[in-house]
């Protein structure tokens, strides 16, 4: 078994998802008293997020690399990055750690081409749904076509975010309007729903929607698995 490392903390709600993910995987794998080998770097996201709102995505990319070299020194032998939105990151990281580094964008793609679908929605934080790191991997390296919400509809996926999911509030009305979002989607030809961002998981489940959800924190979780293992 490989030792996973975790760059997380972006928010640590979704990070305890990933390593609670992790070791179910291991264990209904192997059985017994099997879990996970894994590290973790936690950063404190109040940083990041000035970070992000203020544009300072050099200053970002120099804390996820710091991460990620601490991850090398403790053990790792692959990278996972517990954010979507962080992933705008992942080509400096890539090129400063001579470890595997998992795409979260890859993981996902694979899971919708297995299910024999080309046309996905995708939420997430603005910078996942308006910029190109997301959106572009999947249209460029798998063939998709991702639609996002409309601008106002990203507004509101993006608030429930910062000033709920990320502190693990859960409102029913924040679901209702997910869930709207998601229906237009639908209307507009999407075959499956990315969650697009690591906390939408706490909000959305698939019962909530009539079409494949693909939650990138579960599939990002169990191919670090899959590496663990192979």
């Amino acid at each position: 078994m490989k030792t996973i490392g975790l760059i997380g903390g972006m928010s640590w709600e979704s990070t305890v998802e990933y390593y609670r993910l992790l070791n179910e995987t291991v264990r209904d794998r192997l059985g017994g008293f099997h879990s996970a080998k894994c590290v973790i770097v936690s950063v404190d996201f109040d940083e990041i997020e000035a970070m992000q709102s203020e544009n300072r995505w050099e200053d970002a990319t120099r804390a996820m690399t710091t991460a990620a070299r601490q991850l090398e020194n403790a053990g790792a032998e692959i990278i996972l990055l517990c954010t979507n939105t962080m992933h705008k990151c992942a080509p400096g990281i890539q090129k400063e750690t001579n470890l595997p580094f998992l795409h979260i964008a890859d993981a996902t793609a694979q899971a919708i081409k297995a299910q024999g679908l080309s046309k996905v929605g995708l939420l997430g934080t603005r910078f996942t749904m308006e910029e190109s790191f997301i959106k572009d991997r999947l249209a460029d390296s798998f063939g998709l076509t991702v639609l996002t919400p409309d601008r106002n509809e990203r507004e509101i996926i993006h608030r429930i975010i910062y000033e709920d999911l990320v502190q693990g509030i859960i409102h029913e009305n924040s679901r209702q309007a997910y869930v709207q979002i998601i229906d237009q989607l639908i209307h507009r030809g999407a075959q499956g729903i990315i969650l697009g961002c690591t906390e939408i998981g706490l909000l959305i489940r698939q019962e909530d929607v009539s079409v494949p959800v693909f939650d990138t924190t579960r599939i990002h979780a169990v191919s670090a698995v899959d590496f663990s293992l192979g």
